[in-house]
């Protein structure tokens, strides 16, 4: 299949999301420069555009496409469902990453789609907050609020979130939209109480605990604001270096060891951080990009969660074909995200033009998940 070939099997792929077709042309150019060069950075990529244009023209396309084009978030989100075939429930991962660029603040709050199986996770909806910090509880709203809207509440397992999400105002919300099982990490200093009235904070619950020893305590009252608290289930350990993981939640779990249970569940959290990490050094350098204005850089991590995607379907593929070592943990030795971004940059590298049938074979198969 030929370079030109290849690319059209793209555009048709993304033809379905309804997008202007010089839009999906130039993306599916987009997607193919950016798994070939792994970097975010327009005036590189601009070298690697498919087309006989100048370098120059093509760099103007490129920030043009990052202006005014409307990428829905709704349409995207339906689209990595379709190509990482995932069906409900879904779990989902909330979180934050941010860095600086020279002065500027750049912070991303995301909702991802934790997989069923590996510790990885799918962008579904972002939001760049635009300045420094934690996000604000309207802005968390606003973007579980996009998520019900296109999938709607039935289609959640459950919600975890780190300890910056463990406020009381978030999770009276959750409650209130019906949200089912929600799970929240908080600190240690958190004041709880018992069913007679008892005070203790919740390190001090858990500090005679084994570490590594999950304890279940029940419901409690837990005071994680200035309001009247919330009655929620508890569960939690000690770790190592003298922390303490514990968790809340609406969750009435059916296992034998609740605690367990409820600990296992949260870990899952840790495929919102396999993507962050994909998305910067790990994978196309996010890092890299001088884009600061929220609503273009929020076009460009549309355009990086299907080349995100893309990858991890490859890497799927490849590992359906001929499976790689699992090491002792669970874990493969090569992420199926870094062995499908590997093989595809061979594919795309502009200097190669390696189209075998083997990229002829993965292209339909790309078609055909759309």
């Amino acid at each position: 299949m030929s370079t030109l070939h290849c690319i059209e099997a793209i555009e048709a792929a993304l033809s379905g999301t309804g997008w202007n077709k010089a839009r999906v042309k130039l993306l599916a150019r987009f997607l193919v420069a950016l798994i070939g060069c792994r970097t975010v950075c327009l005036a590189r990529l601009a070298n690697a555009l498919h087309g006989e244009a100048k370098v120059e023209s093509h760099y103007k396309r490129l920030k043009r496409f990052v202006r005014p084009f409307d990428l829905s978030q709704a349409v995207l989100a339906r689209l990595v469902l379709t190509l990482t075939q995932t069906a409900p429930p879904f779990v989902l991962a909330l979180d934050r990453t941010n860095w600086k660029l020279g002065k500027t603040e750049i912070n991303i709050l995301m909702l991802a789609l934790v997989h069923p199986k590996w510790p990885i996770a799918f962008p579904l909806f972002w939001s760049v907050l635009g300045k420094a910090g934690n996000s604000a509880l309207a802005e968390r709203a606003a973007l579980l609020q996009q998520f019900l809207v296109t999938f709607g509440k039935q289609s959640i397992d459950y919600l975890c979130a780190d300890r910056e999400f463990g406020g009381e105002a978030f999770a009276r919300w959750l409650l209130r939209e019906g949200v089912p099982f929600v799970l929240l990490r908080i600190r240690g200093n958190v004041t709880m109480t018992n069913a007679q009235g008892d005070k203790r904070t919740a390190r001090g619950l858990f500090w005679h605990g084994k570490v590594g020893e999950a304890r279940d305590l029940g419901q409690r009252r837990v005071f994680v604001g200035s309001g009247a608290g919330l009655w929620l289930h508890v569960a939690g350990m000690r770790v190592r270096g003298g922390d303490f993981a514990i968790v809340v939640s609406n969750i009435v779990s059916n296992r034998a060891v609740v605690g367990e249970d409820l600990l296992a569940r949260y870990g899952r959290r840790w495929g919102i951080e396999t993507l962050f990490g994909c998305l910067k050094r790990r994978g196309f350098d996010l890092e890299a990009t001088h884009l600061t204005a929220s609503d273009r850089l929020s076009r460009l991590l549309g355009v990086l969660a299907l080349a995100y995607c893309w990858a991890y379907v490859a890497g799927e593929w490849l590992y359906a074909q001929r499976p790689w070592q699992v090491k002792k943990h669970g874990r493969l030795m090569v992420s199926l995200f870094r062995r499908g971004l590997d093989w595809l940059q061979r594919l795309f590298l502009p200097l190669c033009g390696n189209y075998s049938q083997q990229g002829a074979a993965f292209a339909l198969l790309f078609l055909s998940r759309t």
